[in-house]
Protein backbone atom coordinates (compact mmCIF):
# COMPACT_ATOMS: atom_id res chain seq x y z
CA UNK A 1 0.00 0.00 0.00
CA UNK A 2 1.01 3.78 -0.66
CA UNK A 3 0.63 6.60 1.75
CA UNK A 4 -2.66 7.96 0.06
CA UNK A 5 -4.33 4.43 -0.38
CA UNK A 6 -3.74 4.08 3.02
CA UNK A 7 -4.99 6.97 4.41
CA UNK A 8 -8.24 6.59 2.29
CA UNK A 9 -8.69 3.21 3.19
CA UNK A 10 -8.25 3.72 6.77
CA UNK A 11 -10.78 6.35 7.30
CA UNK A 12 -13.48 5.79 4.62
CA UNK A 13 -16.09 3.23 5.58
CA UNK A 14 -19.11 2.51 3.52
CA UNK A 15 -20.38 2.91 -0.13
CA UNK A 16 -19.99 6.20 -2.00
CA UNK A 17 -23.05 8.09 -2.12
CA UNK A 18 -24.01 9.77 -5.67
CA UNK A 19 -26.51 11.69 -7.32
CA UNK A 20 -27.25 13.25 -10.94
CA UNK A 21 -29.19 16.15 -11.41
CA UNK A 22 -30.16 18.47 -13.23
CA UNK A 23 -31.13 21.92 -13.44
CA UNK A 24 -32.09 25.29 -15.52
CA UNK A 25 -33.15 28.83 -15.23
CA UNK A 26 -32.64 30.67 -11.71
CA UNK A 27 -31.80 28.07 -9.06
CA UNK A 28 -29.77 28.09 -5.61
CA UNK A 29 -29.98 24.76 -3.56
CA UNK A 30 -28.52 24.38 0.27
CA UNK A 31 -26.39 21.12 1.04
CA UNK A 32 -25.75 20.98 5.09
CA UNK A 33 -22.74 20.11 6.85
CA UNK A 34 -21.91 16.21 7.17
CA UNK A 35 -19.55 13.55 8.33
CA UNK A 36 -17.81 12.92 5.50
CA UNK A 37 -15.94 14.31 2.77
CA UNK A 38 -18.43 15.75 -0.66
CA UNK A 39 -17.54 16.39 -4.23
CA UNK A 40 -19.58 17.87 -7.18
CA UNK A 41 -18.62 17.49 -10.67
CA UNK A 42 -19.96 19.89 -13.65
CA UNK A 43 -21.19 17.98 -16.24
CA UNK A 44 -23.10 20.21 -18.47
CA UNK A 45 -23.00 24.18 -17.96
CA UNK A 46 -21.76 25.72 -14.83
CA UNK A 47 -22.22 27.34 -11.53
CA UNK A 48 -21.33 28.78 -8.31
CA UNK A 49 -20.72 27.40 -5.18
CA UNK A 50 -20.75 29.21 -1.77
CA UNK A 51 -19.65 28.16 1.23
CA UNK A 52 -20.73 28.85 4.27
CA UNK A 53 -18.88 31.62 6.55
CA UNK A 54 -18.20 33.30 4.38
CA UNK A 55 -15.07 31.65 1.93
CA UNK A 56 -14.91 32.96 -1.26
CA UNK A 57 -17.36 32.28 -4.25
CA UNK A 58 -16.25 29.54 -6.86
CA UNK A 59 -17.02 29.62 -10.10
CA UNK A 60 -17.26 26.03 -11.55
CA UNK A 61 -17.63 25.07 -15.62
CA UNK A 62 -17.74 22.15 -17.60
CA UNK A 63 -15.49 19.29 -15.89
CA UNK A 64 -14.81 21.39 -12.98
CA UNK A 65 -14.56 19.07 -10.30
CA UNK A 66 -14.67 20.14 -6.12
CA UNK A 67 -13.86 18.08 -3.22
CA UNK A 68 -14.99 19.57 0.33
CA UNK A 69 -12.42 17.00 2.45
CA UNK A 70 -14.34 18.10 5.44
CA UNK A 71 -18.28 17.72 4.58
CA UNK A 72 -18.39 21.72 4.71
CA UNK A 73 -22.11 23.44 4.04
CA UNK A 74 -22.62 25.19 0.77
CA UNK A 75 -24.79 26.23 -1.56
CA UNK A 76 -25.01 25.99 -5.38
CA UNK A 77 -26.51 27.82 -7.46
CA UNK A 78 -26.84 29.11 -10.85
CA UNK A 79 -24.83 32.74 -10.06
CA UNK A 80 -23.85 34.92 -7.20
CA UNK A 81 -26.54 35.26 -4.67
CA UNK A 82 -26.35 37.60 -1.82
CA UNK A 83 -27.03 36.54 1.34
CA UNK A 84 -30.97 37.13 1.50
CA UNK A 85 -31.09 34.58 -1.35
CA UNK A 86 -28.69 32.14 0.28
CA UNK A 87 -30.80 32.04 3.41
CA UNK A 88 -33.76 31.14 1.17
CA UNK A 89 -32.06 28.08 -0.55
CA UNK A 90 -34.01 25.35 -0.61
CA UNK A 91 -32.78 21.67 0.45
CA UNK A 92 -30.52 19.96 -1.94
CA UNK A 93 -32.05 16.57 -1.53
CA UNK A 94 -35.07 18.23 -3.50
CA UNK A 95 -33.08 17.98 -6.68
CA UNK A 96 -31.82 14.60 -6.45
CA UNK A 97 -32.45 11.46 -8.46
CA UNK A 98 -34.89 9.03 -7.19
CA UNK A 99 -34.13 6.75 -9.35
CA UNK A 100 -30.77 6.43 -8.27
CA UNK A 101 -26.95 7.02 -9.31
CA UNK A 102 -27.15 4.35 -12.34
CA UNK A 103 -29.98 5.72 -14.12
CA UNK A 104 -30.49 9.29 -16.09
CA UNK A 105 -31.22 12.18 -14.50
CA UNK A 106 -34.56 12.68 -12.95
CA UNK A 107 -36.52 15.33 -15.04
CA UNK A 108 -36.92 18.36 -13.39
CA UNK A 109 -39.55 21.08 -14.47
CA UNK A 110 -37.65 23.17 -17.05
CA UNK A 111 -36.98 26.74 -17.20
CA UNK A 112 -36.00 29.29 -19.04
CA UNK A 113 -31.98 30.01 -18.69
CA UNK A 114 -29.46 27.30 -19.78
CA UNK A 115 -29.18 23.96 -18.25
CA UNK A 116 -26.65 22.79 -15.84
CA UNK A 117 -26.33 19.29 -15.03
CA UNK A 118 -24.17 17.91 -11.93
CA UNK A 119 -22.71 14.78 -10.46
CA UNK A 120 -23.23 15.13 -6.49
CA UNK A 121 -21.97 12.84 -3.69
CA UNK A 122 -20.34 12.40 -0.58
CA UNK A 123 -17.96 9.58 0.72
CA UNK A 124 -18.43 8.84 4.73
CA UNK A 125 -15.51 9.03 6.57
CA UNK A 126 -14.44 7.54 10.46
CA UNK A 127 -12.61 10.74 11.91
CA UNK A 128 -10.93 8.81 14.15
CA UNK A 129 -8.74 7.15 11.40
CA UNK A 130 -7.77 10.32 9.69
CA UNK A 131 -4.34 10.51 8.37
CA UNK A 132 -3.11 13.79 8.47
CA UNK A 133 -2.67 14.26 4.71
CA UNK A 134 -6.34 14.39 4.65
CA UNK A 135 -6.47 16.84 7.48
CA UNK A 136 -3.64 18.68 5.50
CA UNK A 137 -6.33 19.35 2.42
CA UNK A 138 -7.82 23.10 2.43
CA UNK A 139 -11.59 23.01 2.76
CA UNK A 140 -12.08 23.32 -0.70
CA UNK A 141 -10.45 21.33 -3.62
CA UNK A 142 -11.35 22.93 -6.65
CA UNK A 143 -9.61 20.87 -9.99
CA UNK A 144 -10.75 23.01 -13.02
CA UNK A 145 -10.67 20.82 -16.10
CA UNK A 146 -7.68 21.89 -18.01
CA UNK A 147 -6.27 20.05 -21.58
CA UNK A 148 -3.91 17.25 -20.93
CA UNK A 149 -3.75 18.20 -16.93
CA UNK A 150 -4.43 15.17 -14.72
CA UNK A 151 -5.71 13.14 -17.42
CA UNK A 152 -6.50 10.19 -15.26
CA UNK A 153 -9.33 12.40 -13.08
CA UNK A 154 -10.21 13.66 -16.73
CA UNK A 155 -11.02 10.00 -17.62
CA UNK A 156 -12.66 9.18 -14.50
CA UNK A 157 -15.12 11.84 -14.71
CA UNK A 158 -15.80 11.28 -18.72
CA UNK A 159 -16.50 7.96 -17.51
CA UNK A 160 -18.72 8.55 -14.66
CA UNK A 161 -20.86 10.82 -16.71
CA UNK A 162 -21.03 8.51 -18.91
CA UNK A 163 -21.34 5.59 -16.65
CA UNK A 164 -24.35 7.59 -14.42
CA UNK A 165 -26.60 8.87 -17.89
CA UNK A 166 -28.62 5.39 -18.47
CA UNK A 167 -28.82 2.61 -17.61
CA UNK A 168 -26.04 0.20 -18.85
CA UNK A 169 -26.04 -3.45 -17.63
CA UNK A 170 -24.03 -3.23 -14.47
CA UNK A 171 -23.59 0.22 -14.27
CA UNK A 172 -24.10 0.04 -10.05
CA UNK A 173 -20.77 -1.59 -9.34
CA UNK A 174 -19.21 -0.08 -12.31
CA UNK A 175 -20.17 3.77 -10.29
CA UNK A 176 -19.39 2.30 -7.28
CA UNK A 177 -15.11 1.58 -8.77
CA UNK A 178 -15.56 5.15 -10.66
CA UNK A 179 -16.28 6.87 -7.38
CA UNK A 180 -13.50 5.19 -5.79
CA UNK A 181 -11.42 6.33 -8.47
CA UNK A 182 -12.41 9.61 -8.40
CA UNK A 183 -11.59 10.17 -4.70
CA UNK A 184 -8.33 8.86 -5.20
CA UNK A 185 -7.65 11.18 -8.38
CA UNK A 186 -8.69 14.34 -6.70
CA UNK A 187 -6.68 13.73 -3.78
CA UNK A 188 -3.66 12.94 -6.12
CA UNK A 189 -4.54 15.83 -8.47
CA UNK A 190 -4.06 18.23 -5.00
CA UNK A 191 -0.28 16.66 -3.76
CA UNK A 192 0.96 16.78 -7.54
CA UNK A 193 -0.30 20.61 -7.38
CA UNK A 194 1.22 21.59 -3.90
CA UNK A 195 4.60 20.24 -3.87
CA UNK A 196 6.47 23.53 -3.06
CA UNK A 197 7.33 24.06 0.52
CA UNK A 198 6.77 21.67 3.35
CA UNK A 199 3.70 19.40 4.13
CA UNK A 200 2.55 16.40 2.45
CA UNK A 201 2.69 16.77 -1.10
CA UNK A 202 5.97 17.89 -0.63
CA UNK A 203 6.99 14.38 1.31
CA UNK A 204 5.29 12.78 -1.48
CA UNK A 205 7.38 14.33 -3.95
CA UNK A 206 10.81 14.33 -2.40
CA UNK A 207 12.89 10.80 -3.57
CA UNK A 208 13.87 9.91 -0.18
CA UNK A 209 10.88 10.48 1.97
CA UNK A 210 8.75 9.38 -0.40
CA UNK A 211 10.44 5.71 -0.50
CA UNK A 212 10.87 5.89 3.35
CA UNK A 213 7.03 6.37 3.44
CA UNK A 214 6.77 3.64 1.06
CA UNK A 215 8.42 1.50 2.79
CA UNK A 216 7.02 1.89 6.92
CA UNK A 217 3.55 1.03 4.71
CA UNK A 218 4.35 -1.46 2.92
CA UNK A 219 5.57 -3.02 6.07
CA UNK A 220 4.70 -1.42 9.05
CA UNK A 221 5.19 -5.40 11.19
CA UNK A 222 8.92 -4.95 9.68
CA UNK A 223 11.49 -4.08 12.60
CA UNK A 224 12.47 -1.36 11.45
CA UNK A 225 15.24 1.57 13.05
CA UNK A 226 15.99 4.67 11.68
CA UNK A 227 19.67 3.10 10.32
CA UNK A 228 17.83 0.45 8.87
CA UNK A 229 15.24 2.76 6.61
CA UNK A 230 18.00 5.08 6.23
CA UNK A 231 20.03 2.08 4.60
CA UNK A 232 17.00 1.00 2.28
CA UNK A 233 16.52 5.02 1.20
CA UNK A 234 20.26 5.49 0.46
CA UNK A 235 20.80 8.27 2.95
CA UNK A 236 22.65 8.40 6.07
CA UNK A 237 20.08 8.61 9.13
CA UNK A 238 20.91 12.25 9.99
CA UNK A 239 19.56 12.86 6.50
CA UNK A 240 17.10 10.63 6.98
CA UNK A 241 15.62 12.20 9.90
CA UNK A 242 16.48 15.98 9.09
CA UNK A 243 14.00 15.63 5.78
CA UNK A 244 11.56 13.37 6.89
CA UNK A 245 10.65 15.56 10.12
CA UNK A 246 10.72 19.07 8.17
CA UNK A 247 8.59 17.34 5.07
CA UNK A 248 6.18 15.04 7.82
CA UNK A 249 6.61 17.07 11.19
CA UNK A 250 7.69 13.98 12.93
CA UNK A 251 10.45 11.74 12.94
CA UNK A 252 10.34 8.65 11.08
CA UNK A 253 9.78 6.25 14.19
CA UNK A 254 6.99 8.66 15.86
CA UNK A 255 5.31 8.68 12.28
CA UNK A 256 5.78 4.74 12.12
CA UNK A 257 4.24 4.32 15.80
CA UNK A 258 1.27 6.47 15.32
CA UNK A 259 0.91 4.78 11.53
CA UNK A 260 0.85 1.11 13.08
CA UNK A 261 -1.34 2.21 16.38
CA UNK A 262 -4.02 3.53 12.85
CA UNK A 263 -3.84 0.29 11.49
CA UNK A 264 -4.35 -1.34 14.60
CA UNK A 265 -7.61 0.39 15.50
CA UNK A 266 -8.86 -0.11 11.60
CA UNK A 267 -8.09 -3.98 12.19
CA UNK A 268 -9.82 -3.70 15.37
CA UNK A 269 -12.69 -1.85 13.70
CA UNK A 270 -13.18 -4.02 10.13
CA UNK A 271 -12.24 -7.29 11.34
CA UNK A 272 -12.51 -10.37 13.37
CA UNK A 273 -8.62 -11.40 14.18
CA UNK A 274 -8.09 -11.77 17.95
CA UNK A 275 -5.92 -9.75 19.25
CA UNK A 276 -2.67 -11.58 18.76
CA UNK A 277 -2.78 -11.58 15.18
CA UNK A 278 -3.80 -7.80 15.32
CA UNK A 279 -0.22 -7.43 16.85
CA UNK A 280 1.32 -9.42 14.46
CA UNK A 281 0.27 -7.37 11.78
CA UNK A 282 1.32 -4.44 13.07
CA UNK A 283 5.09 -5.13 14.66
CA UNK A 284 4.29 -6.23 17.99
CA UNK A 285 4.75 -9.18 19.75
CA UNK A 286 2.27 -9.83 21.90
CA UNK A 287 -1.15 -8.65 22.51
CA UNK A 288 0.07 -7.52 26.05
CA UNK A 289 2.43 -5.50 24.01
CA UNK A 290 0.00 -3.92 21.63
CA UNK A 291 -2.55 -3.27 24.13
CA UNK A 292 -0.37 -1.23 26.30
CA UNK A 293 0.69 0.92 23.34
CA UNK A 294 -2.68 1.11 21.88
CA UNK A 295 -4.30 2.26 25.39
CA UNK A 296 -1.05 4.50 25.64
CA UNK A 297 -2.70 5.99 22.52
CA UNK A 298 -5.88 6.43 22.72
CA UNK A 299 -6.76 6.38 26.06
CA UNK A 300 -8.80 2.60 25.61
CA UNK A 301 -7.50 -0.84 25.61
CA UNK A 302 -8.11 -2.78 22.07
CA UNK A 303 -11.56 -4.71 23.16
CA UNK A 304 -13.20 -1.32 24.72
CA UNK A 305 -12.22 -0.18 21.36
CA UNK A 306 -13.57 -3.00 19.36
CA UNK A 307 -16.31 -3.03 20.93
CA UNK A 308 -17.31 0.52 20.48
CA UNK A 309 -17.12 1.86 24.25
CA UNK A 310 -15.25 4.83 23.34
CA UNK A 311 -16.07 5.51 19.78
CA UNK A 312 -15.11 8.75 20.09
CA UNK A 313 -11.29 7.65 21.04
CA UNK A 314 -8.73 9.53 18.56
CA UNK A 315 -5.17 8.74 17.34
CA UNK A 316 -2.61 12.00 17.93
CA UNK A 317 -2.13 13.16 14.39
CA UNK A 318 1.76 12.61 13.45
Amino acid sequence: MDVVSDAIAAARVGRPDAHRVRVSGSWCSRLPAYDGMGFHVVLEGGCWLLPDGGGAPLTLATGDAVLLPRGAGHVLADAPADARTVARAAPFEHRLDAAGPSRAPFPLPEQDGPATELLCGKYRFDRRHAHPLLAELPQTVHLPRRAGHHPELRAAIDLLGRETGAALPGADVAVSGLLDLLLIYMVRAWTTDHTSGAGWPAALADPVVAEALRLLHASPEAAWTSTSLAARTGVSRATLTRRFTTLVGRAPMTYLTWWRMSRAATLLRDTAHPLKTVARQVGYGSPYALSHAFTRTFGTTPGRYRNGTNSRAVAPAP
